[in-house]
């Protein structure tokens, strides 16, 4: 497996080693000890599955309390992936770093605790997993509205479908005072 790391600590992009012959492919999609040495110390909790259609948008998601590292990969289709460094005083806070998320290209993509995340389809539909270091709380939710212009996220499209929920979500300065603050130093 391939790591490559990002401009934001501890987010990382994963490239498995896929094994082909004329009957298919193989690969690990998940290996403790592989991923640990990489350096994902949490223990993953949740494993989620959702299908959505082109140019759905789905996030910027997190929780307040309960914050969830992901370790996200698409099976079916594209999707363009995003995380967004929501840690007070985090010498990164407020930037986002976006990978492109495929069944062909088999990458995955690792977004620790502390961030929000989400992604917009841009094949005619994908299915997109991800494994969670903490349980989902449905009022633990919270998020950060996808066009805020202090992130200047270059998604890669204009008009997505949104859910009402994530339509209704505010900007990141709006949420400032209520982020807990993380200790960095050790980033």
């Amino acid at each position: 497996m391939n790591v490559i790391t990002t401009p934001l600590p501890g987010v990382l992009v994963f490239e498995p080693r896929v094994f082909t012959d004329p009957r298919g492919f193989f690969m690990e999609t998940y290996h403790q000890q592989r991923y640990r040495d990489a350096g994902i110390q949490e223990q993953f909790v949740q494993d989620n599955h959702s299908r959505s259609g082109q140019g759905t948008l789905r996030g910027l998601h997190f929780q307040l309390h309960h914050p969830q590292g992901k370790l996200v990969r698409v099976i079916a289709g594209e999707v363009f992936d995003v995380a967004v460094d929501i840690r007070q005083g985090s010498p990164w806070f407020g930037q986002w770093f976006g990978e492109h998320l495929s069944a062909e290209n088999k990458k995955q993509m690792y977004i620790p605790p502390g961030f929000a995340h989400g992604f917009c389809v841009l094949s005619p539909s994908a299915d997109f997993m991800y494994k969670c270091t903490d349980f989902y709380y449905p009022e633990d939710q919270q998020g950060i509205v996808w066009d805020d212009p202090d992130l200047a996220i270059d998604w890669p499209l204009q008009q997505p479908t949104l859910s009402a929920k994530d339509v209704a979500l505010p900007k990141l300065h709006d949420l400032s005072e209520q982020l807990p603050v993380y200790d960095v130093a050790s980033v």
